[in-house]
């Protein structure tokens, strides 16, 4: 894990400083509370721990059943 200091306005760039994959920006910083703003292509999915941890939790979605080939013609 990468820990960094930033103030706010300040950037990360991830990926390739010439082509990112995305930025990460502070936002705002008040009090305890600080505003992180990214910047990635809408395929990317980004959640929060506890939305990423929910999803992981839930079951995956059946799209169909495979029923067994009959026995036709014997």
């Amino acid at each position: 894990m990468l820990v960094i200091t930033r103030r706010e306005g300040e950037e990360v760039v991830i990926g390739d400083p010439k082509n990112p994959i995305g930025i990460v920006r502070i936002a705002s910083v008040k009090g305890d509370r600080v505003r992180v703003a990214f910047d990635f292509p809408r395929e990317v999915e980004i959640n929060r721990r506890e939305v990423a941890d929910q999803i992981a939790s839930q079951a995956p979605e059946v799209l169909g059943v495979i029923k067994p080939a009959s026995n036709v013609g014997t």
